[in-house]
């Protein structure tokens, strides 16, 4: 895929996330009115509501595939073929794992979704869970059940977390790996 293609991808894209932002703001309207939600569930906090969603979703989505496709041109893959299966398979395991915690939390589990939200520094140590694919993922997913604004700054959270978890382990190991080299080197 060149450029064009890309930046095609990115419009129709984005524009799947704004028609579906609005459907359900059109129907939470229309149903029992656009809901609010109070930063973690206190409310001592101010509430914010879900309508911020049909700004925040689209502006989110356009900057993180655009930062997506330039991740992939820098790197120099070969997108022929599309995206690479490790992007679409890193956006469908956060939707998942958003949706999953999103339905424990719904229902009635939050203890499930206070264990999950953590482990996601625990999936860290291994992946790359940072990136704009899983962090997209997540918030969208999420936003059907808390709005698009709280998913948006647990998720950043999140993926600041996340990179500093990631990246000093495997510094950390690095520096192990060098040591014992040179360890092995000298005997």
């Amino acid at each position: 895929m060149n450029q064009p293609q890309l930046s095609k991808i990115r419009i129709y894209f984005t524009g799947v996330i704004t028609l579906a932002m609005l459907a359900l703001l059109s129907w939470q309207f229309f149903h029992d009115g656009v809901p609010s939600h109070h930063l973690l569930q206190s409310a001592d906090y101010p509430a914010v509501s879900n309508w911020w969603g049909a700004l925040l979703l689209p502006v989110l989505t356009w900057v993180l595939v655009g930062r997506v496709h330039n991740r992939i041109l820098l790197e120099g893959r070969d997108t022929s073929t599309g995206y690479s299966t490790n992007v679409l398979v890193g956006f469908c395991l956060a939707l998942l794992y958003g949706a999953g915690m999103s339905m424990a939390f719904a229902t009635g589990y939050s203890e499930i979704s206070s264990v999950m939200f953590p482990g996601i520094l625990g999936i860290a140590l291994f992946f790359k869970v940072y990136r704009e694919e899983y962090i997209l993922g997540f918030i969208l997913s999420m936003s059907i059940v808390f709005g698009a604004v709280l998913p948006t700054l647990f998720g950043t959270i999140i993926a600041l977390a996340s990179a500093i978890v990631y990246h000093s382990v495997h510094y950390l190991l690095n520096r192990l790996k060098a040591f014992t080299n040179r360890a092995g080197e000298v005997n």
